[in-house]
């Protein structure tokens, strides 16, 4: 008995020996040094999201006729665009810029104070832009990843972007305070209402939900920002290859790097 227990025991402490070594050969995510912060606040929202948001939520989703779901959705959505539309003028996107004017002034009038999207049924294409993507668009470097309390997964640029993106929000000027408080919480009821479906599959699908989270986040700011590829990460590519480039062959290496590298097309923040 004794000397099952203490094979049991050495096999326990191999087994934790073979996985600190391999955790420490492998090293911290370069794009998530914060993790252990990362994780506990992970851990927190969670925690908030299963026992708060999520049940109320999903309740407002079963009890809400749809019409006033859409009617939410649209009003807080059209407040956004007026914001979205400053940033695509100051990233020098200028036809989508106007378009979001055009789309703010059409949904606030014909479209009753933005409860109808009347602009996308016109034609006019909706974003989403925020002054972190500015930023970004900038040349600002997204600095590392950081999951912050209750608003979610963010990084170093993004989250110094926050108090720009607070004051940009037409809704936060609203008076009387209690009325701003009451669409304060719709919209964040309304946001997540909108995820229910994607979060349980996500929960059905993700083996670490905390890594399948941080890397999904980091590529589609990447594409929200570069939708093309980034520019400066594929000169950078470019020159790496021409530096190591074999002389006998280096004739065709342009021809090769026109055509796209796949570290081009790969490249992330």
């Amino acid at each position: 008995m004794a000397q099952g227990t203490s094979k049991h025991f050495r096999n326990a402490a191999l087994a934790l020996g073979v996985t600190l070594m391999l955790a420490g050969c492998a090293g911290p995510n370069p794009r998530d040094p914060y993790e252990g912060f990362n994780r506990a606040m992970f851990s927190f929202n969670d925690t908030v999201d299963t026992y708060a948001l999520k049940p109320v939520a999903t309740a407002y989703k079963n009890v809400t006729p749809q019409f006033v779901q859409t009617g939410v959705n649209n009003f807080f959505g059209n407040l956004a665009d007026a914001w979205t539309a400053v940033n695509n003028l100051l990233q020098g996107k200028g036809e989508e810029g106007m378009s979001d004017v055009g789309r703010f002034a059409l949904n606030s009038t014909l479209g009753v104070l933005g409860l109808f999207d009347i602009a996308s049924e016109a034609g006019m294409q909706k974003h989403k832009e925020d002054f972190g993507q500015t930023l970004g668009v900038w040349g600002v470097d997204s600095g590392p990843y950081l999951m912050l309390p209750l608003l979610g997964p963010s990084t170093v640029r993004d989250t110094v972007a926050l108090p720009a993106d607070f004051a940009g929000d037409i809704w936060r000027y609203k008076d009387p305070t209690n009325v701003r408080n009451i669409g304060v919480v719709l919209r964040v009821v309304d946001q997540r209402a909108n995820l229910l479906d994607a979060g349980s599959l996500l929960e059905d699908a993700a083996l670490d939900r905390y890594e399948f989270i941080r890397d999904g986040y980091m590529q589609r700011r990447e594409s929200q920002i570069h939708p093309d590829g980034n520019p400066r990460a594929k000169k950078d590519d470019k020159s790496a290859a021409l530096e190591t480039s074999d002389p006998v062959s280096s004739e065709s290496a342009p021809k090769e790097l026109n055509s796209g590298t796949p570290a081009a097309n790969n490249a992330s923040l």
